[in-house]
């Protein structure tokens, strides 16, 4: 078997799928709109939505068209392996090699990247990042994924080496661990990015800190992100372990929702907490990772894949890439869409736990302006949903709100 020649043809199938979404996605621009969302967008507004949408497609498959070529031009010119031979001979060092190659192919999709944050965002009025935030951002991020890449293929040899055949499942635990970990370390990392504040004592303080401890939660702390430094965009999350949290605001949010709305968007956080969906989220991840571990086993025990890409030997960095570009990218569709049904029932029961703290009609107000001011899609289609959303589209999760209104 020609591996080469195979993951080319894998790279096209990857590539075309995604552009099935695109065109979902673009057909959804010409949906009607439900009754129950009609209020959110007046006629200008939706016909700006969908220019908005229809520039971000087109964008995006400009991009892909990059991307795949850059892929397709890396394996069949044995770049990677022509790359590794400037470095040390050592398995540290080509992994590396092979690693640093990837993470710099950036600068290919950088100006798409640009163009959608400084051009795009900027004319429909949601960008207020500068110039050199930009540039930071992109360091600091290319940085950090090369480090966790690094480490996790460095990982990756050493349990190879180590164990031979028993790898996957001590391999899927180690990535089961470092997952949680990056979950734990995010509001870390989050700072690297931003700036965080303490809320100010009031009204919304006391609301927030009210609903959790009715429920067992401790709030560490109640934090204002600067969203605003970088989009008019609003958002909301918690984070911490167990009863444990820490509540984050985007500044954004608080320019756009009342504290009733914003105590609403969070009960339904709480929802989750209550019903365990986190618990349930991350023994999907489990079963995530001894998928990925899987795809280790059975890429880095086969020799000729790596001999046809040039190199001599098992090469980790590469075995990272075509698991992630290619063999993962390729089951993750069909893997996506029972993480994301079984992800959408959670988020309707969600939903319900919050009308039974009394917050419906204050989390439909406040979902719809989250909508408005993400510019989001009020009309997917029910394939696009399927497929791609984690959450119901919001036509109907107000739909399930009233039923569970009527209901109590």
């Amino acid at each position: 078997m020609n591996y080469k020649i195979l993951t080319i043809i894998l790279f096209i199938v990857v590539f075309l799928y995604r552009q099935v979404l695109t065109i979902l996605k673009l057909r959804s621009t010409r949906n009607p709109i439900p009754e129950n969302v009609a209020d959110i967008y007046d006629a200008a507004t939706y016909e700006k939505w969908q220019s908005y949408r229809r520039e971000k497609c087109r964008l995006s498959f400009f991009e892909s068209i990059v991307t795949l070529a850059v892929d397709i031009v890396l394996v069949a010119a044995d770049l990677y392996a022509a790359w590794a031979g400037l470095f040390p001979d050592t398995v540290f060092w080509q992994l590396f090699a092979v690693l640093l190659l990837s993470t710099l192919t950036v600068v290919f999709t950088l100006p798409f990247t640009y163009y959608d944050t400084m051009k795009i965002e900027e004319k429909y009025g949601f960008n207020r990042t500068k110039k050199g935030t930009f540039a930071v951002d992109q360091v600091k991020e290319m940085i950090i994924s090369l480090g966790i890449l690094t480490f996790v293929t460095w990982l990756l040899a050493v349990m190879h080496w180590g164990l031979g055949d028993k790898m996957i499942l001590v391999f899927a635990i180690a990535l089961s661990v470092l997952i949680f970990g990056f979950a734990f370390l995010y509001p870390i990392l989050s700072r690297v990015f931003n700036k965080f504040t303490p809320l100010e004592e009031g009204e919304l303080r006391d609301k927030l800190t009210a609903l959790l401890t009715k429920h067992g939660y401790t709030v560490r702390a109640i934090e204002v992100m600067d969203g605003s430094k970088r989009s008019t965009k609003a958002n909301a999350y918690f984070t911490g372990f167990g009863k444990l949290k820490t509540i984050v605001l985007y500044d954004t949010l608080l320019e756009k929702l009342t504290p009733d709305e914003i105590c609403a968007v969070f009960a339904h956080e709480l929802g989750h907490g209550v019903h365990k969906d986190t618990l349930k989220g991350q023994v999907m991840t489990v079963v995530q990772m001894l998928l990925l571990s899987v795809l280790a086993w059975l890429t880095v025990r086969t020799e000729d894949i790596f001999l046809d890409f040039g190199f001599t030997a098992v090469n980790y960095g590469l075995a990272v890439i075509l698991i992630l570009s290619v063999e993962f990218a390729l089951i993750a569709p069909l893997f996506g869409i029972l993480v994301n049904a079984l992800s959408r029932r959670h988020e309707y029961r969600a939903d319900h736990f919050a009308v039974e703290e009394g917050y419906g009609p204050a989390l439909i107000s406040g979902l719809k302006k989250i909508v408005k001011a993400d510019f989001g899609d009020v009309a997917p289609s029910r394939a696009l949903v399927i497929l791609e959303y984690s959450h119901p589209s919001l036509s109907q999760r107000i739909d399930a709100i009233a039923k569970a209104e009527a209901s109590l």
